[in-house]
């Protein structure tokens, strides 16, 4: 409401303190808007790690917004060290929920990691392997 001004005059400070409530509580919906106030700055304080961790919490409970926005950070380098492991498995589960920018940059990933793959092998694996077991 605040966020976008419906209903009540828009107010950034006001919208980040209800998100904040709420995203307190669990709500990943909240903590995706509260991440993304965060990385833009409108309603708190500019922090790109802070806005990284909202979209973490929401992420890991299936939002889908969180996790394509968490795979571009990581795709991207922005706000955290670049990781394309990383992004590559945010956007697939993304993409799994129909959020259909997310396959643009799985393919460029893909491409990217087979490259990484084949000169630099070592990369994956310190990934990829991390606590999955192997069939024996």
């Amino acid at each position: 409401m605040y966020d976008s001004g419906q209903g009540v005059a828009q107010d950034y400070a006001e919208a980040a303190a209800w998100y904040r409530k709420a995203a307190e509580q669990g709500d990943a919906v909240a903590q995706f808007n509260l991440g993304s106030m965060y990385f833009k700055g409108k309603g708190a304080q500019r922090g790109l790690w802070r806005g990284r961790t909202m979209y973490h919490m929401a992420a890991v409970q299936g939002y889908a917004q969180a996790q394509y926005s968490l795979g571009l950070m990581y795709c991207e380098g922005n706000g955290v060290p670049q990781d394309p492991v990383q992004a590559y498995l945010w956007l697939n589960l993304a993409a799994e929920q129909e959020i259909e920018t997310a396959d643009i940059y799985l393919d460029v990933l893909a491409e990217h990691m087979t490259l990484i793959r084949y000169h630099r092998p070592g990369r994956l694996r310190s990934h990829g392997n991390s606590g999955i077991k192997k069939n024996q």
